[in-house]
This record gives C-alpha cells, sequence and structure tokens, in this order.
C-alpha cells in the first residue's frame, strides 16, 4: 500500500494553488484571444463587403504598428532598392 503524507504542507498547498490559478488564467485569456481574433476577421470581412481592399488594410496597419524611425528607415532601405531595379 502506498503510504500518502498525512497531511500537505502549506508551501505545497500554495503552490499547487498557485500553480492551477496560472494555468485557468492563461485558458481563459487564450479563449479571449480566439475571440478577439475572431471580432478582427469579422471587421476585416466587412471591411472587404464594403468594397476595401483587406491586404492594403493589414498593410497599413502593420505600418502603423512600427516605431517611425524603423519605418522611415525601412522606407528608404525599400525605395533604394526599388530604384536599383528600375522600378521607380
Amino acid at each position: 500500500m502506498t503510504r500518502k503524507p498525512a497531511t500537505e504542507t502549506r508551501a505545497t498547498t500554495i503552490a499547487r494553488d498557485q500553480l492551477k490559478s496560472i494555468i485557468e488564467r492563461v485558458e481563459r485569456l487564450t479563449e479571449e484571444k480566439k475571440t478577439i481574433a475572431d471580432d478582427i476577421r469579422d471587421v476585416f470581412a466587412e471591411a472587404k463587403g464594403n468594397g476595401f481592399d483587406v491586404k492594403a488594410l493589414r498593410a497599413i496597419i502593420r505600418i502603423r504598428q512600427q516605431d517611425p524611425i524603423d519605418r522611415e528607415a525601412e522606407e528608404a532601405i525599400l525605395e533604394t532598392y526599388m530604384q536599383a531595379l528600375g522600378m521607380l
């Protein structure tokens, strides 16, 4: 017969409760993340239905999220490459 400790230590109980709390919070946040992703998909579908180009919208959103200095550097490199390829 396997012997079970008569009592759990307080530290063990606290650690178990913290672990359970962390896992439950991550599960809840993951579900919220899925819901938000679904909402974003719906907004893009609405935009497409109204005649907007979703690919362009996504590009604009990505650009707006960049740091202005990083964005300027990326645009300068892109322009240099496009000029070198005769695209401008």
